[in-house]
């Protein structure tokens, strides 16, 4: 039998702001119940329209805190308004479409490998690395396909 805590192992965003020494408020409550809900990446903006009753300081530094803890990735947009998705455990990367800005994630064993050979290059100790292909989703080149094909 699987119980709960077998499901989900990772903790919860609320927890997360708590391990850092954060109260736990309604607002807080607020925010990380709706991401941990959402079923997409979001901008700020977008929280905060969803959210009128929480304070929209409170929506930017709770999202500032959980970016900090590694909890949300932040996820730069070509028109500038950066969006945001939980973040896995393990390591990956992002595609985002640049037409409808959904969100995907994919990992592949030669992004690494590319990774270990540049450290022998660089002068210095790579730390880390984050990575985002920009692409036109599949549900966006059917729309403009149904789109050309009605014309």
């Amino acid at each position: 039998m699987t119980t709960e805590s077998q499901v989900r192992q990772e903790p919860s965003l609320l927890t997360t702001l708590e391990d850092l020494g954060l109260r736990k408020t309604s607002a807080r409550y607020a925010v990380t119940s709706r991401i941990e809900n959402g079923s997409d990446a979001f901008t700020a903006e977008e929280l905060c329209r969803q959210l009128p009753e929480v304070g929209r300081a409170t929506v930017y530094r709770t999202i500032r805190h959980l970016v900090d803890a590694g909890a949300l990735c932040k996820l730069p947009i070509l028109d500038g308004a950066p969006m945001y998705s939980i973040a896995r455990v393990e390591h990956h990367h992002h595609t985002i479409c640049s037409k409808c800005g959904a969100v995907g994630e994919f990992r592949h064993s030669t992004v690494e490998r590319v990774m270990r050979s540049l450290a022998k290059e660089i002068d210095g100790q790579i730390t880390g690395h984050k990575m985002e292909i920009f692409i036109t989703c599949n549900s966006c080149l059917a729309s403009e396909s149904d789109s050309s094909s009605d014309a």
